[in-house]
Order: structure tokens, then sequence, then C-alpha cells
């Protein structure tokens, strides 16, 4: 009895790697040896030769820009469970949603202090 509930997470355990892993695998026996095409394996940067080089230093504003965007990401993830009827919210539920929101805010003023949305 107990076997049959869990049938449906143990084929979904099974199908899902086979799913992902197929099409990684499947191009493999078909593909060419790139080794014998010496202009495949040069840089190809645009159509020109690559300038300068590619382990330059960045400025942190770049990174700044990725965690904004990344910010919201979390979020919409996680407030998909508070989505429930309030009825069916205890007070863990809703101060744990309230303290995960305070750190997305903490996060987010972080950034906006720092000027990672001003633009030169």
């Amino acid at each position: 009895m107990v076997m049959s509930e869990f049938s449906p997470i143990c084929i979904y355990l099974v199908i899902s790697p086979l799913v992902s892993l197929i099409p990684l695998g499947l191009p493999f026996p078909f593909a060419s040896n790139s080794s014998t095409y010496p202009e495949k394996l040069s840089a190809y940067e645009c159509g020109f030769d690559p300038s300068g080089d590619a382990r330059s230093r960045f400025d942190t504003r770049f990174y700044l820009v990725s965690i904004l965007f990344i910010i919201p990401d979390p979020e919409v993830t996680f407030s998909f469970p508070w989505a429930v009827p309030p009825n069916k919210i205890d007070l863990f539920g809703f101060w744990s949603m309230m303290a995960f929101l305070l750190i997305l805010t903490i996060g987010s003023l972080y950034e906006w202090k720092r000027g990672a949305s001003d633009r030169e």
C-alpha cells in the first residue's frame, strides 16, 4: 500500500533524468571529429580576430546589475506556496514569508544604495 503511493514519484525520478540526458548524449554518435578542422578550434569574435585578454577586470556594477535581475526570481518562486486561502496559513507561515520578503527588501535597498540601476 505504501509503495503504491510513492510509485508516481519513483517513475518521475527515473524518467526525468532520461528526458534530460538523452538529448545531451544523442548528438555525440553523429558528431564529426572537430580536431581535423583547426579553424573550428580558433577563437571567434564577430568575424574579427580577438582583441585583448579575456580575463580583464570588470567593474563591480556588472555584478550588482546581475544580482538586481536575480532578486525577483526567488521572490516569485517562493511566493507560490503562499498563494493559498488565508485561513490555511498559520502564524509560522505568515512570519516566515515576512522574513523572506524582508531579506529581499534589504538586498534591493543595498543594490539601490550602491547605485546598480544608475546609468552613466
